[in-house]
């Protein structure tokens, strides 16, 4: 008998309720669940900073009920390519959920980084699922972590706060 097996993706920095939300949804949907983290080279890519590094949020999603694998994107220093296609080449899922912050009209965004992984998923025939997590977009990673920017110490060692150094 063939599992069936789920990915789900995410940058989980840092990971709060919603993200386990969508977990806990996406391994109902299978027999295997395996959650790609965007490593550190990828979020520094998007945001300019981790807020926290790669082995404590795999560590926190290991624990979650439901997750059978997790695995980090290769994404090297300097890259373009901001998808987790190779991933999901390498695993080849049955269905790629997608948090109830993503949909059909991101997908199909040319500028968007989920339209490589769309077109992928066709090619490979992985069913997309979207709005995956109870309650849709209920917290944000951003929201979790601009408070925060403000009051931390820059880690460059200027003696300012990050936000007044980076402007983020």
């Amino acid at each position: 008998m063939t599992k069936k097996i789920v990915c789900v993706s995410g940058g989980f920095d840092p990971i709060h309720v919603g993200h386990v939300r969508m977990i806990q949804e996406a391994a109902a949907f299978g027999d295997e669940l395996v959650v790609i983290i965007n490593n550190d080279n990828w979020l520094m890519k998007k945001k300019g900073y981790v807020f926290m590094p790669q082995d404590q949020r795999r560590e926190i999603i290991e624990a979650i009920r439901g997750v059978s694998r997790v695995v980090f994107t290769a994404h090297e220093p300097g890259f373009e390519d901001r998808s987790v296609c190779r991933e999901l080449r390498e695993i080849r899922p049955d269905i790629f959920a997608q948090g109830g912050d993503r949909d059909l009209t991101d997908a199909l965004d040319p500028n968007s980084s989920q339209n490589p992984e769309a077109k992928l998923c066709a090619e490979l025939g992985i069913e997309i699922m979207y709005g995956v997590g109870r309650g849709g977009k209920v917290q944000s990673s951003s929201w979790l972590t601009a408070e925060d920017r403000d009051i931390r110490d820059c880690f460059c060692g200027s003696g300012s706060k990050y936000r007044e150094c980076h402007g983020m």
